[in-house]
């Protein structure tokens, strides 16, 4: 490649990054995910397009589990524990229980509908029968939905990517004839790919978490850096013990998200950054891949099989996974409707194709077509379901955003934190936080100024408060001023056990 070639290449790829940016806003009016226009510009750019060439499975395989994994990873550093503390049970159980349950459903319906073999009919329900990550976090976080509700929807999306990418390898094998197994044996190793990557994630993210708080880093920046390289290297470390690099991947994220690490909020931003720029990169490639031709052709094999996985698999998944755990019936039902699908079906359907499995393009071409239409169904939907089933709370709760950054030798660390629109610290005085000993608010930030407040200063939606503390009682800071944000200046130290 030339220079000039360099330079055009740059040109038109920071061209499709901007249209992809600005395209986030029309995806936040119709609430629609976004993964849908980057897969039209994909389409646009392609072959039935401006005729870029892009039929290469194998490579967008390597890329697309890439891509998954830096989604993984900023889902992880996102989430919080908190939120998911009390499903993290459920969540589990739907990820593997439930997942088992949506193949066989779906595998009986491709089957008898598509008079397919029965390991391509299975493999189809393996491909399809994974929650995406991407779709869910861009989607959910933007409906109120309880707190308990969207944990449970984000774990599982979390979480079942790794069986499903189990399933997926080992029916490519069964479909393609070189399985040498019996079922048992793929059985015992993918509980072993779980519990090693189980291990690996947890493993690095809690070493990752011990070092980078005994580790005054010379700049704030290295901090993300650091981070990130850690879940990446989650990944590496678990693929290279034949463990499950996607479930590494994620509980590394999600116990270094929740680590109370320095410039926790820096390393948000960046990680959320990486991870739309994974999305986008994955879907506009996808839509290289793809072949428009073709799709018309898999429309009606792909709302077939799409039909029997939201109205046949997916509910019954749910019910079999979460009978024991005694959920009411309106949030089931939401559950039933709320399984997304996006950029992980699509990525998985390129595992047969470059193993040359059989009729795999009809495959990839289902997929591709049953993401698009059943996303554009399910996805603007989902807040007026949630409304209909009295799922969203009339006054929804916004977390308090707080920064934290640590003064180097001084074993103290000053805790920013801004009080969001609907935080009940607004008119509280400063004196009625009750902070632990040790900690004081020693500057507030109001309407582009700042002065230092008095014991009876009143707080107000908006001000940016300076909170230095000593590093033992962060902890305890954090927990107060959360209480108080949701519960009021009579909050008790501990919020409420539901976590509302």
């Amino acid at each position: 490649m030339t220079l000039d070639e360099f330079s055009r290449v740059l040109l038109l790829s920071s061209g499709v990054l901007l249209l992809a940016v600005l395209a986030v806003r029309l995806s936040a009016r119709t609430g629609l995910p976004s993964l849908l226009i980057y897969l039209g510009l994909g389409l646009v750019l392609g072959e039935d397009g401006l005729g870029i060439p892009f039929a290469d499975a194998e490579i967008a395989q390597v890329l697309g589990y890439g891509a998954l994994v830096l989604i993984l990873a900023e889902g992880g550093l996102t989430t919080r524990w908190s939120a998911i503390r009390g499903v993290v049970a459920p969540a589990a159980v739907l990820s593997t229980a439930g997942t088992l349950v949506s193949i066989g459903v779906v595998g009986v319906g491709a089957h008898l509908l598509l008079q397919t073999t029965w390991p391509v009919s299975l493999l189809i329900g393996a491909v399809v029968s994974s929650t995406d990550a991407a779709a869910v976090f861009s989607v959910l976080r933007s409906v109120p939905l309880p707190r308990r509700l969207s944990g449970l929807l984000e774990a599982e999306s979390g979480l079942n990517d790794a069986p499903v990418v189990i399933a997926v390898l080992a029916l490519t094998e069964v479909a393609g004839g070189t399985a040498h197994h019996a079922w048992w044996y793929f059985a015992g190793e993918a509980v072993l790919e779980l519990v090693l990557g189980t291990a690996v994630g947890v493993g690095i993210g809690a070493a990752g978490a011990f070092l980078l708080r005994r580790t005054a880093l010379p700049s704030s920046g290295l901090y993300p850096v650091a981070v990130l390289a850690l879940t990446v290297m989650a990944f590496a470390v678990a693929d290279v013990l034949h463990a499950s690099g996607f479930l590494a991947t994620y509980l590394c994220g999600l116990v270094l998200g929740n680590a109370r690490l320095p410039h926790r909020h820096a390393t948000r931003g960046f990680a959320e950054g990486f991870g739309w720029l994974a999305q986008i990169g994955l879907f506009v490639m996808l839509g290289l891949l793809a072949s428009p031709s073709r799709l018309p052709n898999a429309l009606v094999d792909a709302l077939l099989v799409g039909l029997v996985l939201t109205l046949l698999a997916r509910p019954v998944s749910v019910l079999v996974s979460l009978a024991g755990f005694r959920m009411p019936g309106r949030e089931l039902l939401f559950l039933s409707w709320a399984g997304l699908r996006g950029a992980v079906p699509v990525v998985l359907a390129t595992v047969p194709v470059v193993a040359g499995v059989e009729g795999s393009e009809r495959l990839f071409d289902l997929v591709l077509v049953l993401v698009v239409v059943f996303t554009l169904v399910q996805a603007p939907t989902l807040a007026p379901v949630a409304r209909r089933l009295g799922l969203i709370p009339s006054t929804p709760t916004q977390e308090l955003d707080v920064e934290v950054s640590p003064l180097g030798t001084l074993s103290a660390d000053v805790v920013q934190v801004r009080v969001g629109p609907a935080s009940r610290l607004h008119g509280v005085e400063v004196f009625e936080l009750r902070l632990p000993r040790g900690a004081n608010v020693s500057l507030v930030a109001r309407d582009g100024a700042t002065f230092v407040p008095q014991p009876r200063t009143v707080l107000r939606r908006g001000d940016d408060l300076l909170v230095v503390t000593a590093t033992s009682e962060r902890s305890a800071v954090e927990e107060r001023l959360q209480a108080i944000s949701r519960h009021g200046k009579l909050a008790g130290w501990r919020s409420s056990p539901n976590g509302e």
